[in-house]
């Protein structure tokens, strides 16, 4: 087999690889994954927002993942090792599979498009753009494209600091994609300057044995799982001024 072929071979189990992971472990927020060959195996990398859901009870779920990735994938001696994302709402794979969540769940998709705008914007992101399109709201397909804060566009600086990934999810009116771009300031290239925003005052809740108003832990914010998560922004997102029957194209 030529070079070229075994080249075009690679990236096709490559992106089966992506898709398998991608449902398989859902649950635990997958990002993506590093493979990198060694004398010995194969290193898999699984950069995920909740590592011990893929770990497993015991390390079930380790050895579970390491059987399937060398039967089907034909990985020898794969060998994986687990990395926590620190911030999962900067990451383009997680909001992508989040964003295709809500919809399939039933959220309009203007709404989802809204709220995970915002989520990226208040975690620290330089610049975003969202795109989707497909069936939105009728038999003939449309697009919207949102964009906030600074996005370079073509260029070194796009290629330096802009992440983006691709999602699909089906609805009864058919299949839409979601595609979506990050600008991350810790990427910054020295040409550019940013003001530092201050920081947010943590959000008051009432103490469920005292009675009294304290402030919100990130430890009480987080869901365990993805599911979790999209069901607690479903209840925040309700709470988004926005109108889902207006049309609004930019």
């Amino acid at each position: 087999m030529s070079a070229v072929k075994n080249v075009i071979k690679d990236n096709y189990n490559m992106m089966l690889l992506k898709d398998y992971l991608r449902i398989a472990i859902k649950e635990a927020g997958f990002s993506h994954a590093e493979i990198s060959k060694t004398p010995t195996g194969t290193r898999v990398a699984l950069h995920v927002t909740r590592p011990g859901i893929v770990i497993g009870r015991k390390g079930s779920g380790i050895r579970e993942l390491t059987e399937k990735l060398a039967s089907d994938f034909g990985l020898k001696n794969p060998q994986i090792s687990v990395v926590e994302i620190d911030k999962p709402e900067l990451s383009p794979s997680v909001m992508c599979n989040r964003m295709a969540s809500h919809i399939e769940r039933g959220t309009a998709f203007r709404r989802a498009t809204m709220w995970t705008l915002k989520q990226i914007m208040d975690n620290g992101a330089m610049g975003v753009q969202i795109t989707i399109s497909g069936k939105l709201r009728g038999d003939r397909s449309a697009f919207e494209k949102h964009t906030a804060g600074i996005l370079p566009r073509a260029g070194h600086h796009a290629e330096m600091i802009v992440d983006e990934d691709i999602a699909h999810v089906k609805t009864p009116m058919g299949l839409i994609g979601i595609r979506i771009r990050i600008a991350r300031k810790e990427k910054l290239i020295p040409e550019f300057e940013l003001k530092k925003e201050k920081p947010k005052k943590p959000m008051q809740i009432k103490d469920k044995d005292t009675g009294k108003m304290r402030d919100e832990t990130e430890a009480e914010r987080k869901a365990r799982t993805e599911s979790e998560q999209i069901a607690l922004e479903e209840e925040e997102m309700k709470k988004l001024n926005i109108d889902d029957e207006e049309i609004i194209l930019k």
